[in-house]
């Protein structure tokens, strides 16, 4: 599967998976623009890094997760009903399922942005100016920082219109097309 994070405008991205053979599903807007890390892109990376395999990427790999197809599905209005309904259907499934690796990913995303940000010398969220990272959790961190310091000045690249790409669950960006 293939995630890529596009930057549709000045302070927004929207978020794309797309698996092999099927039509590409995405998240626009997606949540939480941010001209360093989208939030996104910090959760792709958390995931990756850790193995979390049931968690927003690995649903959408599963076909869950909240991206809509970017084509309409073909067809009579009908048609389109039940896709949706199998659609909503499986993420029902899967989010009956595993959801420590869900909170996990929450928890991560949110401590190394924070971490990340420390490190950079910008100011995280004043409620968290003061919060502490748990010993047990720092080598884990430490990890998901590197990556962050690696893949953030690639998203600063990004032009309006162009995009960053990942196939999961590498954490190293593809190269970009030949033109």
């Amino acid at each position: 599967m293939d995630v890529s994070f596009e930057r549709t405008g000045e302070r927004g991205y929207a978020t794309v998976v797309t698996l092999p053979g099927r039509a590409p599903r995405r998240m626009d807007p997606a949540p939480g623009y941010d001209d360093d890390i989208p939030h996104d892109l910090v959760h792709y990376l958390v995931e990756a890094e850790l193995g979390l395999a049931n968690a927003v990427y690995g649903r959408a790999l599963a076909g869950g997760g909240s991206f809509r197809e970017t084509e309409e599905a073909p067809g009579d209005r009908r048609r389109r009903a039940r896709a949706q309904r199998r659609l909503n259907k499986r993420e029902a499934a899967l989010r009956r399922g595993d959801h420590a690796d869900m909170a996990t990913s929450e928890y991560f995303a949110g401590v190394c942005d924070i971490a990340w940000r420390r490190k950079a010398g910008a100011r995280p969220p004043e409620w968290a100016e003061r919060r502490r990272i748990p010993d047990e959790d720092i080598a884990k961190v430490g990890r998901v920082v590197d990556r962050l310091d690696a893949i953030a000045p690639l998203w600063r690249a990004v032009p309006v219109g162009g995009s960053l790409t990942f196939t999961w669950p590498r954490t190293t960006a593809n190269p970009e097309p030949a033109r």
